[in-house]
């Protein structure tokens, strides 16, 4: 199949046009390359794929730009679109609103519209736990409602949703809504706290940490995400919305001890107030992935961690 990986430079895209390419799969990768992090990462990233020697093109594009993005379309006929391009992170969302409803619902808008006029059948696009916000039922189910979000981009996410559903209902497409629960592993971001109490750890540099510790997340290792994206994007849905997470908690405390153990070094901690927009647990039921998908998580945090620290070391030799 030809399949277009919006944001097929970053952490998560990479993977997935690496898995798609090593399947025989012939791969676009879209991607601005802005200067969220460092674009040079994501070149790296690039280079990973391409020496994989298969069908691959980069096209570096902003789909906020209508044109650009029917160019594309025009120029290639795709059977499916993996829409992963966004603006990511609650905290950064807090101070520029605007930015992230340009990026995550408008530039969503033509990814749907291109698919729309050029006759892709099916869409899957990552959305994202935040939609859950302040959620008193744990775990998280795909039904619960999804009107308490704290964040600016909690918000895209959840108009992005309701954009799949509109664009399954009026104009018939495939569209699956993968709400992920935050993904770490090899070329996360550094902006996230995996990467970034790892970078302070090795520096000897104190971690900002928030609140008293307790936060928890339900991180999920980046093959079992792949996984998750892959399995969504064979099988014909009409329009689903499915968690893909590892289904455990984890406190920020117990997260600092074990990177502390793989990086045999003592973190030295800086406490500060909550911050807006953090919401306090996520948890996600699978079930619903495990009945659609054959979705199986096989890596927990105990062998996550280390392996992402493996990878790190690796990147700072």
């Amino acid at each position: 199949m030809n399949i277009l990986v919006t944001g097929g430079a970053g952490f998560i895209g990479s993977h997935v046009c690496e898995r798609l390419v090593q399947g025989g799969h012939a791969v676009w990768a879209l991607d601005d390359l802005n200067d969220f992090y460092d674009p040079a990462i994501k070149r790296r990233n690039l280079d990973a794929i391409l020496a994989l020697g298969g069908p691959f093109t980069f096209v570096q594009g902003d789909l906020r730009d209508p044109s650009a993005v029917n160019a594309l379309f025009a120029g290639v006929r795709f059977d499916q679109i993996i829409h992963l391009a966004a603006r990511a992170g609650v905290r950064p969302s807090l101070e520029e609103p605007a930015l992230y409803q340009r990026v995550n619902v408008e530039a969503t808008v033509h990814v749907f519209e291109a698919a729309r006029r050029h006759g892709v059948p099916k869409i899957v696009m990552a959305s994202s736990s935040s939609v859950y916000g302040v959620n008193a039922k744990v775990p998280f189910s795909e039904d619960d409602p999804t009107v308490s979000v704290i964040s600016p981009y909690a918000a895209s996410k959840v108009a992005g949703e309701a954009l799949g559903h509109v664009y399954h209902h009026v104009y018939g497409l495939d569209v699956v809504m993968l709400r992920l629960f935050t993904v770490y592993g090899p070329r996360q971001r550094p902006d996230l706290a995996i990467h970034k109490f790892a970078r302070l750890l090795v520096a000897g540099k104190p971690i900002p940490v928030y609140g008293d510790g307790s936060a928890a997340r339900d991180y999920t290792y980046v093959t079992d995400t792949v996984d998750g994206v892959l399995a969504a994007s064979r099988k014909k849905f009409g329009f689903e919305i499915i968690n893909l997470g590892e289904s455990r908690t984890v406190s920020l405390t117990r997260l600092i001890e074990l990177l502390e153990a793989a990086l045999g070094r003592k973190a030295v901690v800086d406490r500060r107030p909550s911050q807006p927009g953090d919401v306090p647990l996520t948890f996600a039921n699978i079930e619903k992935a495990r009945r659609l998908l054959g979705y199986a998580p096989q890596v927990d945090i105990e062998q996550g961690i280390p392996r992402f620290v493996q990878w790190f070391l690796a990147q700072s030799v």
